[in-house]
């Protein structure tokens, strides 16, 4: 007993160490991106800039606030955010819950075409071409509708629905529910772990799209991350009455500065939903 208690905590001892690092070289990069976009640019020129910022100032964030319809972008990816996962929370609810009973006709079927989706797709054009035929350029359906199902999610959620006991649903029915009751009143209330990793996962989704809106969306329709893309290719003319490491300099806090102003918001979304998040993940991929 005592070699098993001292293997476990060996064990746990080296897996911590390794955590560590593997968070710290995750942490690291944010940290550092952070000093670059808060510093002058005299300090990041001569390459002093660590982990602190240096010089402290606020210049690339006004600079990125200060062009023309920054808000209004962002302002679109919150919609684009919301309602593309509200969208594709309930397609992949409704689809899913039919596709996790075992006794329902043409599941196997269905879920072969599924997972050929899956692995196989049409390609650029012909979604284009699809999109377009159905008059979706130029309208914001073009950013939710195409993406309202993702195959791996639908597969996590059936999975989970096909934990939940049949015992629960039968007795809803003997006390009078139908089965869009027993979804909506039971089934989604036990599934609440699933259904906030898929939320999860689907708003990451629409808030880092950026070349579906390239393709499909006019300017004033455009998400924050394609409009500050259009800032980070035009940064070296931002530079134009200085030197050339001047603009190179002017180039890199911009850039850090743009990769904190897209990143931040969803990561703190996050914390609102850990509790759930692991819990989604292993319930859901346990049975198949």
């Amino acid at each position: 007993m005592k070699i098993t208690n001292k293997s476990e905590r060996a064990f746990d001892v080296v897996n911590n160490i390794i955590m560590c690092f593997v968070g710290l070289a995750c942490f690291f990069p944010f940290v550092y991106m952070m000093a670059l976009s808060l510093s002058s640019a005299e300090a990041v020129i001569n390459n002093q800039v660590s982990v602190w910022p240096v010089g402290f100032n606020f210049d690339s964030y006004k600079q990125i606030f200060s062009y023309p319809n920054f808000f209004k972008a962002y302002g679109n990816t919150l919609f684009y955010t919301m309602a593309g996962t509200s969208i594709s929370l309930f397609m992949t609810v409704i689809f899913a819950y039919p596709l996790s009973k075992s006794y329902l006709k043409g599941k196997n079927l269905i879920m072969k075409f599924v997972v050929f989706s899956m692995f196989f797709s049409g390609g650029l054009i012909p979604n284009y071409l699809v999109v377009s035929s159905l008059k979706l350029t130029n309208t914001i359906w073009a950013m939710l509708l195409p993406f309202a199902i993702n195959q791996f999610n639908l597969i996590i959620l059936i999975n989970f629905f096909k934990g939940i006991p049949e015992e629960i649903e039968e007795a809803a029915i003997i006390d009078g529910l139908d089965y869009f009751g027993i979804l909506l009143r039971i089934v989604l209330a036990l599934s609440m772990p699933a259904i906030a990793t898929i939320a999860l996962y689907t708003a990451v989704f629409f808030w880092n799209d950026w070349f579906n809106g390239l393709i499909y969306l006019r300017a004033d329709q455009f998400p924050v991350m394609l409009f500050l893309r259009n800032i980070v290719s035009g940064a070296a003319s931002i530079g134009d009455g200085a030197g050339s490491a001047d603009k190179s300099t002017i180039e890199i806090t911009i850039k850090s500065a743009v990769i904190m102003t897209t990143t931040i918001p969803i990561i703190c979304l996050y914390p609102f939903m850990q509790r759930f998040f692991v819990k989604g993940l292993t319930l859901g991929a346990v049975k198949g």
